[in-house]
């Protein structure tokens, strides 16, 4: 399928994209030559190959929820540049 440069010009139109006459015609170019590329793949028998939602056998690639404890309070302080009483000290974002 090749495209016209008014297709192109129409497409980016739509997706707000000011493009030059030059840039236009390389992207009519690009453009055709890939729909040309899906042309050729529907012509590709896939009747005897079963629908896939992904390829790679995963169920879940998410681990489960596991309860761990935590860092310490010294642990967590250990290389705070500023402490006091336990607690990180901050710059004050609102004035006092």
């Amino acid at each position: 399928m090749s495209l016209t440069s008014n297709d192109v010009a129409h497409v980016a139109r739509l997706a707000r994209l000011s493009l030059s006459a030059e840039e236009l015609e390389r992207m009519r170019s690009q453009l055709s030559n890939i729909l040309a590329y899906i042309e050729m793949l529907q012509e590709v028998d896939v009747s005897g190959v079963e629908l896939t939602a992904q390829v790679t056998g995963l169920a879940t690639v998410m681990r489960p929820d596991a309860v761990t404890d935590g860092l310490s309070r010294e642990e967590a302080l250990a290389n705070a540049p500023d402490q006091r009483d336990g607690m990180f000290r901050v710059k004050a974002v609102f004035e006092e």
